[in-house]
């Protein structure tokens, strides 16, 4: 996606169908084309009023937000994260069986939390407890530690200082034609798919 105003929503870097059986081809096409869409609609027409702020790219809308107009901080913030939010679950996919992290990554997330099925299982039960809308998040401090997250709405990790790794998208719209209100069953799925290579490169370049 390009950088700053008016934001526009780039293709998939993978066919509508690649995630299946585990996304099903469906829900990528409206959660990319429509959800998505919305959000950076939404976002280019509260900023064509506010030049200052269109020279700002996605992130530093974010994490500027407390700055702007009261009138504009809760809808940029909300906005513009969900288009932040969306990019990152979307380029975070691939279908290539690998199902484990990898690299640098892997060592750290065996260091903090134990061992790869020990950081699944309280990944699993974060993204459970989110209530309503939001994400779960693997994210990393300043000093490279690792922290499990979740946030809600269309709240981001940016706005805490924290880098993102990885992230499952919890909405609804991300899984009920397929797996209708059983959330837990679209989490175990979203492990089968989760980028860990792409992860690895998230968590080493910090």
């Amino acid at each position: 996606m390009n950088e700053h105003y008016p934001f526009v929503n780039t293709p998939l870097p993978y066919a509508y169908d690649a995630m299946e059986p585990f996304i099903d081809e469906k829900t990528m096409h409206l959660h990319h084309d429509k959800h998505l869409q919305k959000y950076i609609d939404n976002l280019n027409n509260i900023l064509k009023d506010y030049k200052g702020l269109q020279k700002l790219s996605l992130e530093e809308l974010i994490v500027n937000a407390p700055c702007y107009p009261s009138q504009i901080q809760h809808a940029i913030l909300q906005n513009a994260g969900g288009v932040y939010n969306h990019q990152f679950y979307f380029a975070n996919l691939v279908n290539s069986g690998d199902i484990k992290p990898v690299g640098g990554l892997a060592n750290q997330i065996d260091n903090t939390f134990g061992s790869y099925f020990e950081f699944r299982d309280k990944f699993t039960q974060s993204a459970l407890s989110v209530i309503g809308s939001g994400y779960a998040w693997l994210v990393a401090d300043r000093k490279k530690r690792l922290h499990i997250l979740t946030t809600p709405n269309q709240n981001t990790p940016l706005s805490q200082n924290l880098n993102s790794i990885v992230c499952i998208d919890v909405w609804e719209h991300a899984y009920y034609l397929k797996y209708y209100n059983v959330r837990a069953d679209y989490i175990n799925a979203w492990f089968s798919v989760i980028n860990w290579k792409r992860a690895n490169i998230n968590y080493m370049q910090l």
